[in-house]
C-alpha cells in the first residue's frame, strides 16, 4: 500500500525559517527549535514514518532554495547548517514520542500479562484484551514454564533466543511469549501442542540444561491461570522430588497431588512407616535416600548399589538396617507398595529436614 500523505501542517513554517537564515545567517533560536522537537511528537503520534518525514523536509529545502542567495558560500553553509538543525530537533522529537509510546505498550502489556498469570482483573474484560496480543482465550490454552540458572527478562539474550526460533517455525501462530519471576512464559493453544514441545526443546538448550514444565490444557480465561500454577507445581515438585527430567509434564505428574490431598494422612503414614529410621547411626537420611535410589533403579541391587556407589554387600546390609528398624522388607512385594509410597510422601513434605 502507498505511504500516506503527509499534511504540510508538519512542516510549520520551515521553509519561512530557512529564508530567514539564508538572509540574515543567524542560526535557530529555541523556540523554534523547540516547535520542531513538538511537530515530531505530532508526526510520530499521528503514525507517519520518519523516513517520509525527512523526506518531505528534504523536499521543501529544494523548493525554497531558489529564494535563498545560494551563490554565496556562506548563505549555503548558513542554510544547510539550518537544515541540520531543524531535521535534528524534529528527529529528537519523534524519537521521544515513539519511546513514550513504547513504554506504555510494554506496561500495558506486562499488565495484562500479570493480570492473565494471576488470574486478576474481570474475565470478560480479560478476554477482550487478550485479542490485542494473539490470544482467544475462549479456546484451551496451555502454559509452559522454563527456567534456568540465572533469572530473565524480556529484553536479555535467551528469551530473544527463543523467541526468534519460536517465531521463525511457528508465523502466524497465535503465541504469547514472555517472562515472569525470571522465568521464561511460552502460552500457546491447546489444540498446538508442537509448539509448546518446541519451546521447550529451545528453551533447554538457551538456558543451558534448564528445566521445562508443561501445564495441562484448559479453556477460558481462567483456564490459563490454571495451566500456569500446574507448571510451577511441576518445577516445584522436581525440585523436591530430585526429578531429573529435563521437560515435566504435569498431566504425568497427577498422582502426586492425589497422593498429598489428605497431607494428615500422609504425614502418619511417614511417621509410623520411616519414623524408626531416626534411631540409625546419622540419622534417617541415609537410610532414606538409599530406599528412594533403590526403588527409582527398580528394586534392581546392583544398579542402586552402582548409582550409590557401593558395594552390593553394603546395600544389602543398609537395607537389612531399614527391616530391622521399620518392620518392612524393601525386597517383600507385600511391604514394598507401602514403602515406596513412604518415601515419596517423604519427599513431597520434605521430611525429614522439616519436621512433621
Amino acid at each position: 500500500m502507498p505511504e500516506p500523505e503527509i499534511p504540510d501542517e508538519y512542516l510549520g513554517g520551515y521553509a519561512r525559517i530557512l529564508g530567514e537564515v539564508a538572509a540574515t545567517g543567524r542560526r535557530l533560536t529555541r523556540d523554534e527549535l523547540e516547535s520542531r522537537r513538538a511537530l515530531g511528537r505530532e508526526a510520530a503520534e499521528a503514525g507517519f514514518q520518519l523516513r517520509a518525514l525527512v523526506g518531505l523536509h528534504l523536499a521543501a529545502t529544494r523548493t525554497a532554495w531558489p529564494s535563498a542567495d545560494h551563490t554565496d558560500p556562506a548563505s549555503t553553509d548558513c542554510v544547510l547548517a539550518a537544515v541540520e538543525q531543524s531535521v535534528d530537533a524534529f528527529a529528537e522529537g519523534f524519537e521521544r514520542a515513539q519511546r513514550l509510546t513504547v513504554r506504555r505498550e510494554e506496561a500495558a502489556r506486562r499488565e495484562f500479562i500479570d493480570d492473565l498469570l494471576y488470574g486478576r482483573s474481570d474475565l470478560g474484560r480479560l478476554a477482550e484484551r487478550a485479542t490485542r496480543f494473539g490470544l482467544r482465550l475462549s479456546r484451551a490454552h496451555a502454559v509452559a514454564v522454563a527456567t534456568g540458572p540465572q533469572a530473565y527478562t524480556e529484553t536479555d539474550t535467551v528469551p530473544r533466543q527463543v523467541e526468534s526460533a519460536l517465531l521463525t517455525r511457528f508465523d502466524g501462530r497465535k503465541i504469547l511469549l514472555t517472562t515472569k519471576d525470571g522465568r521464561l512464559i511460552c502460552i500457546a493453544p491447546g489444540s498446538q501442542p508442537d509448539v509448546l514441545r518446541y519451546f521447550a526443546k529451545q528453551a533447554h538448550a538457551a538456558t543451558d540444561g534448564g528445566r521445562v514444565a508443561v501445564g495441562r490444557p484448559h479453556r477460558g480465561p481462567g483456564g490459563v491461570v490454571q495451566s500456569y500454577d500446574e507448571a510451577l507445581a511441576a518445577l516445584d515438585l522436581a525440585d523436591r522430588m530430585n526429578l531429573d527430567d529435563p521437560v515435566l509434564y504435569a498431566a504425568d505428574l497427577l498422582v502426586y497431588p492425589v497422593l498429598t490431598r489428605d497431607r494428615q494422612a500422609m504425614a502418619d503414614l511417614v511417621r509410623s512407616q520411616l519414623g524408626p529410621l531416626q534411631q540409625a547411626r546419622g540419622g534417617a537420611e541415609p537410610l532414606l535416600k538409599t530406599l528412594s535410589v533403590y526403588f527409582d533403579a527398580g528394586c534392581v541391587a546392583a544398579e542402586t548399589a552402582r548409582r550409590l556407589a557401593l558395594s552390593v554387600r553394603a546395600l544389602t546390609y543398609r537395607l537389612e538396617r531399614v527391616h530391622q528398624l521399620t518392620g518392612s522388607d524393601p525386597s517383600d512385594p507385600m511391604h514394598r507398595y507401602t514403602l515406596q509410597t513412604a518415601v515419596i510422601g517423604a519427599r513431597l513434605l520434605d521430611w525429614p529436614a522439616k519436621e512433621l
